[in-house]
């Protein structure tokens, strides 16, 4: 469950960029940052005044919320009637933050979630906006949630908070220590949860009064509720003065400014234990006391209720280096839903470097530490640990070379180049790689060291500020230190005195780190960098060399800094190196091979406008990558990339892919240069970016450039054919192959390319008979005439012909790789097994006559209806080319029969996997497996049973004829494209099929029926994760209907139709399913048949001229 928003507005101060925030806000619907059905209203309001307080905040965003909300609903004035059923969420930038030019709110976390739809920085906002959705606000009833984004806030999943009968406003708490609360607010509150009063920075006694039976306290933790009633009277209030002057109509009205809390004048007022005149005299001035008069009119009346969280909890994002240090190298607790991790959306370098401090300019150490020595540092290492030492934190950052950082020291939004040193106790950010040589040689401890996008009036400027880890910003310098040594130590060492931080009338309690011109920020003549910071760290030797060069820059405090500081600008750079590092990220994981989804990525850089930076990464990757494995993941990720562009629109994924335009960069695909054809698809796509109907059409053929190499891939495999020359049989004589079919007990789809060579696969298969015979075959003979007879015949070798084909110019083989023209898998076959040589100079009548002195008729049939499941057309291949290799006078084994037909498949284009052919091929019983690798090859094992189990399968095996008609050429489509996406579901569920097959396996050996059932149960279930939509309506109610009756059911094959296997609790149950399936509604037409396990394989005969004469059956030679 989730909150369902109408509204979310994001506050933020007078001059903060509030397009930026928009923007930002924009992006996370565009992601699916909000959930699946984002407010339809999201909105940044900026503060009317430079100084309006939460309080004050709150009733502007209140009011903006309501005309919203009633120029939607039609009305032409401010109801507050669109409260009643709205729920509004208001979250507060609030104050500006040391150590991040956005505010706390947009503050980076080290996290990452591989389960999001796109990828993307994740933000205390983001942390925040999950916490009140998912966790906090569930259940509430429709009103206005406030919340603070000043503070970590972690929630347990079910809050457990009784929204029964509420009324009035709530506050959230969460339970904290007493020491803590000493600097915090604390909630005084009877047993029911009443407030009876705020308390802020209480003495140990007023703190010890609002401790529970353990000791805690509640804390405030900066979250609200108002019900939609308080809302209505708070919102009555803007209108009255001196609040109007809270908003911006008040601002537009000409009323004077006025600063509000939000906890200690809106919330305070309704605390039970206050009285009137106690909470209006406790006001500042005249009118902050008439405001408290008219709050506590409009809302006195409203109860107070406070819900303490347990396991929940709270940190404040204070103005120390030290806490901001230590809470972004911590693991938060249990309760969050979040996970820190060391390094997070960053790419860092693990290449052997030139050793840290070798060969670099030493600008001095960190006052207060201790040069290390150097001698020891070999000039190359052997191997190369760990750069980040655990209890570091890297977020948004690209490190190249050796980067090293020490524990308790974190780096965000940086792009260094190494060799660096950053000792522990140091906060990085901001800094580009242009920073990396001032850095060389600089050991850095507990320094807090920023770069900054600064803009004076219309000029963009870069700015970097130097401060202590130790360092109290606010402390009058006569107590207090500066790059953590007292200001006079700093003094002395640098040679700069206080005149030139401080003007002289400045009082020497104002005299603050905050206020100090420290920062150089232009020159008359030199262009500034990160030196001119850092040298401020350097020996009193170094020092005197650049104090001139400070001097002499028109320089700023940091409190002067602020309001020029370029939001926009900042964001903009973190999005441009997130992306930056992307790009690593896309080559990191396509060349290392790893199973890494790439898709959310591809849907923000989409979403953010850096499509092309992607595309432009994965076409060098495809071309330069030298490996066709590589090249084709590539290719699906351009086509994903493109399918992303489209928005949705444009039309199904999947479809034709033969386009003219595109034919040339096949056909360099086809011979092998894969870098010209990349070049030549890039070319062409270039031409198909202008709507989403092009989009998606060259996505089609991007796919289709993809199983072009898939393609080459799989038929490396060819190398497992051996054939060998034996007696060609008489002129006229019928050479038959008839094949069982088979049954897939587990593993299906592992078999499938490029799952099978990129994963690893592994299937149970049965050979079986369908109702006492096997079904499907073929039979090749040598005619006199010089020309190929291709005729499909009904369901048995005696049918009349349903279709039938002549050959007579190599012409007309050339639709041969057309799955859907006629008789392709015949011609397929014919050029497979190099009976004829296509494409040739010899004419087709040449061929045959020079090699067989004729032609040949081949006939194929099936007893199995379109679709079946049971592998028939990969079978059938294997019965063509067995019967057709002996008719030529050629013998091939079994293993070069299973090879062969995947050559043929990849030929032919269906782009199969090897499970069917194993199955049908191969007697019995058995686990076919394929390694990770190429060249693609199958081993095959029989599955020895106990003796006897192969009748008790027989006597529980029953196959189901749903009626429907399976379409696995696009649950095909789907599948690869799933796996070239690396979707987690994808990889997790080819894991989980080969671990089955393996268990199934085992299982048959123990001749245990219920452990078989448990993995075709589980089977069924891996099959609908793998192809979602393979189970169509009727086959469910099928499925429900024979669950009682069965250990376990499984649709044949990929699923979507054919036939359904079960395996029966008792033997023989063939009526009595009948009778069960007969009194479901809604089966159609469904027909029972009787399987047994096939132990013998499939048959190779050679009988005379006319195949209805007696058969004289000859040894098996493919076997």
């Amino acid at each position: 469950m989730a909150a369902q928003w109408s509204v979310l507005l994001l506050t933020c101060q007078r001059g903060g960029c509030v397009s930026a925030f928009q923007r930002e806000l924009e992006a996370r619907r565009l992601r699916g940052g909000l959930g699946p059905r984002p407010p339809p209203l999201l909105l940044a309001v900026e503060d009317p005044w430079a100084r309006l307080g939460s309080g004050g905040a709150t009733l502007n965003a209140l009011l903006v919320a309501a005309e919203h909300l009633s120029a939607r609903a039609g009305c032409t004035v401010v109801s507050s009637d669109v409260l009643r059923e709205a729920r509004i969420l208001i979250l507060h930038m609030g104050r500006d933050f040391s150590f991040d030019d956005c505010g706390r709110a947009f503050t980076c976390l080290p996290v990452e979630e591989p389960g999001a739809l796109a990828e993307a920085l994740v933000c205390n906002l983001d942390s925040l906006l999950a916490t009140m959705t998912h966790r906090l606000c569930v259940g509430s009833p429709p009103g206005v949630w406030v919340c603070s984004t000043d503070m970590l806030l972690t929630m347990p999943s079910a809050p457990g908070i009784d929204w029964d009968g509420f009324q009035g406003v709530r506050v959230i708490a969460v339970p904290g220590s007493q020491v803590y609360a000493r600097n915090h607010g604390v909630y005084l509150a009877d047993e029911q949860g009443l407030v009876h009063d705020i308390i802020y920075k209480g003495t140990e006694a007023q703190i010890q009064q609002c401790a529970g039976p353990n000791g805690t306290v509640p804390l405030v933790c900066g979250v609200v509720f108002f019900s939609s009633d308080a809302a209505e009277q708070l919102l009555a209030t803007h209108v009255i003065p001196p609040l109007d002057a809270c908003t911006y109509m008040g601002l537009d009205s000409g009323a004077p400014p006025i600063q509000l809390s939000l906890f200690f004048d809106i919330v305070l007022c309704m605390a039970g234990g206050m009285m009137e005149e106690d909470f209006v005299k406790g006001g500042g001035d005249t009118r902050v006391r008439s405001a408290r008069s008219v709050l506590w009119t409009a809302l006195r009346a409203f109860p107070l209720s406070m819900a303490c969280i347990p396991d929940a909890s709270y940190d404040y994002m204070t103005t120390s280096a030290s806490n901001h240090i230590h809470s972004l190298t911590l693991l938060p607790r249990s309760a969050s839903h979040l996970r820190f991790c060391k390094t997070a959306h960053s790419h860092v370098d693990v290449r052997p470097s030139i050793p840290s401090l070798a060969h670099t300019r030493f600008l001095g150490v960190a006052p207060g530490c201790v040069a290390g020595p150097r001698s020891h540092v070999p000039l190359y290492p052997r191997q190369q640990p760990s750069l980040l030492e655990d209890g570091s934190s890297v977020t948004n950052c690209l490190l190249e070379g050796a980067v090293r950082l020490a524990a308790g020291s974190v780096i965000q939004h940086c792009h260094l180049q190494g060799p660096l040193e950053i000792g522990p106790g140091c906060l990085l950010s901001g800094l580009a790689a242009g920073s990396s040589p001032a850095l060389q040689g600089c050991p850095l401890r507990d320094i807090v060291l920023q770069g900054h996008h600064v803009r004076l009036d219309n000029l963009p400027c870069r700015v970097f500020t130097l401060t202590g880890r130790l360092d109290d910003w606010q402390s009058p310098a006569d107590a207090a230190t500066y790059l953590n040594v007292p200001w006079a130590e700093f003094f002395h060492r640098t040679g700069i005195q206080e005149g030139d931080l401080w003007d002289a009338e400045m009082p020497r309690r104002s005299r603050c780190l905050l206020s100090a011109r420290l920062f150089p920020v232009l020159h008359a003549c030199e262009a500034l960098g990160l030196e001119d910071v850092l040298w401020l760290l350097a020996p009193a030797a170094v020092a005197g060399e650049r104090l001139a060069r400070w001097r002499a820059a028109w320089r700023m405090s940091w409190q002067e800094l602020l309001p020029c500081l370029d939001k926009a600008a900042e964001l903009g750079a973190r999005r441009a190196l997130f992306f930056l590092q992307g790009q690593r990220k896309v080559r990191r994981v396509l060349l290392g091979r790893q199973d890494s989804s790439l898709l959310p990525l591809i849907r923000s850089a989409v979403h953010e406008g850096y499509h092309e930076a992607v595309l432009g990464t994965l076409d060098d990757v495809a071309s330069t990558a030298g490996d066709t494995g590589i090249a084709a993941r590539a290719l699906a990720c351009i086509a994903d990339v493109l399918g992303c562009m489209a928005r949705g629109e444009g039309g199904l994924r999947s479809g034709p892919a033969a386009n003219r335009e595109w034919a040339s960069a096949f056909r360099h695909l086809e011979s092998g240069d894969i870098a010209s054809g990349v070049q030549e698809l890039a070319a062409e796509r270039q031409k198909w970016m202008s709507r989403p109907a092009l989009l998606v059409r060259a996505a089609r053929h991007y796919e289709g450039a993809e199983q072009i190499l898939i393609r080459q891939a799989v038929m490396s495999s060819c190398q497992f054919v051996t054939v060998r020359q034996v007696e060609l049989p008489p002129l006229g004589h019928w050479v038959q192959v008839t094949c069982p079919a088979r049954l897939d007990l587990s593993g299906g789809w592992s078999d499938t390319p490029p799952i099978t060579y990129e994963h690893g696969g592994a299937v149970v298969d049965v050979a079986v008979l369908v109702d006492g015979c096997r079904p499907i075959g073929a039979r090749v003979r040598r005619i006199s005439e010089l020309e190929l007879r291709l005729v499909s015949l009904g369901g048995t070798p005696q049918s009349e012909a349903a279709v039938e084909l002549v050959c007579r110019e190599l012409e007309h083989l050339q639709d041969y790789c057309q799955p859907h023209a006629p008789g392709a898998l015949l011609k397929a076959a014919f050029i497979c097994t190099q009976v004829v040589q296509f494409p040739s100079q010899k004419p087709l009548r040449v061929q045959l006559m020079e090699s067989f002195g004729g032609g040949f008729e081949v006939h194929t049939w099936s007893k199995l209806p379109h679709g079946s499941g049971l592998g028939t057309s990969s079978i059938l291949a294997g019965a063509v080319m067995a019967s057709l290799y002996q008719a030529a006078g050629k013998a091939a084994s079994t293993e070069s029969l299973i090879h062969a037909v995947l050559h043929l498949e990849q030929r032919l284009t269906t782009g199969g996997g090897w499970q069917d052919q194993v199955g049908g091929l191969v007697p019995s019983i058995k686990i076919g497996r394929s390694k990770a690798q190429l060249p693609l090859r199958v081993e095959v094992q029989k599955i020895s049973v106990p003796t006897g189990f192969t009748q008790t399968l027989n006597n529980h095996l029953l196959l189901v004829y749903t009626g429907k008609t399976r379409l696995a050429r696009n649950l095909l489509q789907d599948v690869v494209r799933n796996w070239y996406a690396r979707l987690p579901s994808a990889v997790q569920n080819a894991d989980a099929l080969v671990s089955n097959a393996e268990e199934c396996a085992q299982a048959l050996r123990q001749g245990n029926l219920l452990l078989i059932g448990k993995c075709l149960d589980r089977y069924w279930q891996q099959k609908k994760c793998m192809a979602p939509g393979c189970e169509p309506l009727a086959v469910g109610r099928m499925m429900d209907a024979l669950r009682p009756y069965v250990y376990g059911q499984c649709l044949a094959g990929a699923g979507g139709g054919g036939f359904l296997y079960v395996l029966t609790k008792g033997p023989q149950q063939k009526e009595a399913l009948h009778q069960i399936l007969a009194k479901t509604e809604g089966l159609g037409n469904f027909s029972i048949h009787s399987i047994e396990v096939d132990t013998g394989g499939f048959s190779v005969e050679v009988v005379g001229c006319d195949p209805k004469d007696s058969a004289h059956p000859r040894e098996d030679v493919a076997m």
